[in-house]
């Protein structure tokens, strides 16, 4: 689950190991490329925490953050 903190969207995801953390991490990679919109992100060996938000308008939540979020969320399905 997403939450609010500190004007950013951010999840935490625990993975079997490492492998599967990267895995996620790569595929999110290729979705925020296209976007054109980039996570700051955290990882030790199957931890990954994921921070959205948007610089280029303060440093704040956008719609832009909640579209990668989703984006995000579609990939664990």
């Amino acid at each position: 689950m997403w939450k609010e903190t500190d004007n950013k969207l951010v999840r935490e995801f625990r993975f079997k190991d490492f492998q599967e953390a990267f895995t996620f991490m790569t595929r999110v990679a290729f979705i925020s490329e296209k976007m054109g919109h980039h996570p700051a992100w955290f990882n030790v060996y199957n931890y990954v925490r994921v921070e959205l938000s948007t610089h280029d308008a303060g440093d704040i939540i956008t719609d832009r953050d909640r579209k990668l979020a989703l984006a995000i969320d579609e990939i664990l399905q």
